[in-house]
């Protein structure tokens, strides 16, 4: 579990295809009601420049369109005082070229991408870099209430995550209090932890995309991915609840807050012993189980406040699955 699950997620999200032929049969009968799966790492090209910009052309894959407020982003002035738990506006409609529905189609090869901001502060979205498919932009600073939308192409895989408390100059060289990625604007790598991820691997296996929602490795945001252009319904209602259970801000132990109350990390990184780090006796799938832990923090403070979301290294159940070529909307916030 936490920052053990660095190696561990990205194995599973680089050998997602691998993963996926073993959950097959389990992913085809729950496809009907999202499924289960494995989530992963790619992206698109084209040219982007030091403040962030990119190209419009879509047969490079790069952003369809972006509001003139997030254009030019990496000269920020004084940041916002991050908090332990942000508290959402009302879920904004998206400001760029897609709906909150998706109602405009990505090109054809292509997937389209809505990042939303609905938390009560400033938020610095992040993903991360791929040789095969880099993105033109890797970094875009949205104030609350915004959004932004991209396309990615069909095979895309990778990491979504947000970023607090950050401050750049105007060539993108600055610090991220939360989720900071190598000290610039523009990420060329992963995020540190502790911070919310979202998971995507699309086309994986039979047609089929499998993402997710983790917190394996700490979180700074709450988040929750909705889809469109699938086979069959939702598993996550608009406003962020699955199942009867919604989603709410993190619940976190005095224990495993840290970067001034900003984020809470695992009880793995917070106490590193092998239960909670499903290590020595407790290593493995069958050995791992959070509620012979002393206190199950993988319930009490993951699954209490996302009830969809990945709250040790083996809760596969929270990996979900999507079919028809489906666009996600990736919204940082809870359920109004």
């Amino acid at each position: 579990m936490g920052r053990r699950r660095r190696r561990g997620s990205n194995a599973r999200w680089i050998g997602a295809a691998a993963v996926a032929a073993i959950l097959v049969a389990a992913v085809l009968v729950q496809v009907t009601r999202g499924g289960s799966g494995n989530a992963g790492a790619t992206g698109a090209t084209g040219p982007v420049s030091a403040l962030g910009t990119a190209s419009a052309s879509p047969s490079v894959g790069a952003f369809a369109s972006v509001s003139p407020s997030l254009a030019t982003t990496a000269a920020n002035t004084a940041p916002p005082t991050p908090t332990a738990t942000a508290t959402p506006s009302a879920t904004p409609t998206p400001t760029s070229k897609a709906s909150a529905t998706h109602a405009a189609a990505a090109p054809a090869g292509y997937r389209t991408i809505t990042i939303v901001n609905a938390v009560n502060q400033t938020i610095w979205a992040a993903i991360n870099q791929n040789a095969q498919y880099p993105l033109p932009v890797s970094g875009w600073r949205l104030d609350p209430g915004q959004s932004v939308t991209f396309d990615v192409p069909q095979a895309w895989g990778g990491r979504v995550w947000g970023r607090t408390g950050c401050s750049f100059n105007s060539v993108g060289v600055g610090h991220c209090q939360t989720g900071d990625c190598g000290n610039v604007f523009q990420c060329k790598g992963t995020g540190a932890t502790p911070a919310t991820l979202a998971e995507l691997t699309l086309d994986s296996f039979d047609g089929l995309d499998f993402y997710d929602v983790s917190m394996v490795d700490g979180s700074n945001l709450p988040m929750y991915i909705n889809t469109t252009h699938r086979a069959d319904a939702d598993p996550i209602s608009a406003d962020g609840c699955y199942q009867g259970s919604c989603t709410s801000a993190v619940k976190c132990p005095s224990a495993m807050t840290v970067d001034g109350g900003a984020a809470c990390e695992t009880a793995c990184a917070a106490f590193g012993t092998d239960d909670y780090c499903c290590t020595g006796s407790w290593s493995g799938r069958t050995n791992c189980d959070p509620a012979k832990w002393p206190t199950d923090y993988a319930k009490i403070v993951w699954k209490d406040a996302e009830p969809y979301a990945y709250s040790y290294a083996y809760d596969d159940s929270a990996t979900m699955a999507c079919k028809g070529g489906c666009n996600y909307k990736i919204t940082f916030g809870i359920t109004p």
